[in-house]
């Protein structure tokens, strides 16, 4: 997905990050964000470069009113995602107007040791959809602490503050902690 590797490419600086290109691609059959993720950078690996890095990445939106639906089926829940969301919720009240975007980065090292960063945005469904920038559910997400969409809020805003950037902040963390006593990171 382009728009998730730009978002990456701004979280990960110094990160050389490339589309994997493929005839096809693994299916996201998986329980969890975490086992799509890691089915990603393990298809990266079996058919990349054996001698870089690969990184597999899944995402999703929770909403409480939906009972954590779309979740990891987000990116097919629907052909129109935002006017099919904001259908579901025209019964729910208020309060199940609560959401989450998970994301979850699994990162393989040339010897195959992976390495995992998480990241959690929480806020709210807006009733209708504004601004112009991001993509998915961004105009109607509104995050916890802001009165404006992630849409609105801006690119610049997203690649600090977005689930995949405190996702892409965690990988780093834990790829910091084995540069101390493992092979090197795939940093600048």
């Amino acid at each position: 997905n382009e728009h998730k590797l730009a978002e990456l490419a701004r979280a990960l600086p110094g990160w050389r990050l490339e589309l994997l290109e493929a005839d096809g691609y693994p299916p996201e059959n998986g329980q969890t964000y975490y086992e799509n993720a890691r089915a990603k950078a393990r298809f990266g690996r079996r058919t990349g470069d054996p001698e870089l890095w690969m990184l597999g990445e899944d995402s999703g939106l929770e909403v409480d009113g939906l009972g954590g639906r779309p979740g990891i089926e987000s990116a097919r829940w629907a052909v129109e995602p935002v006017p099919a969301l904001l259908g579901a919720l025209r019964e729910v009240g208020r309060g199940g107007r609560g959401a989450r975007y998970v994301c979850e980065l699994v990162c393989l090292s040339p010897g195959s040791v992976e390495y995992r960063g998480t990241g959690t945005l929480s806020g709210r469904i807006a009733p209708e959809p504004r601004g112009s920038e991001g993509f998915g559910y961004d105009p109607i997400f509104v995050p916890e602490g802001e009165q404006r969409t992630i849409a609105e809020l801006g690119d610049g805003w997203k690649s600090q503050s977005s689930h995949r950037a405190r996702a892409a902040r965690d990988l780093l963390v834990t790829l910091a902690r084995q540069k101390r006593s493992g092979p090197a990171p795939p940093t600048k």
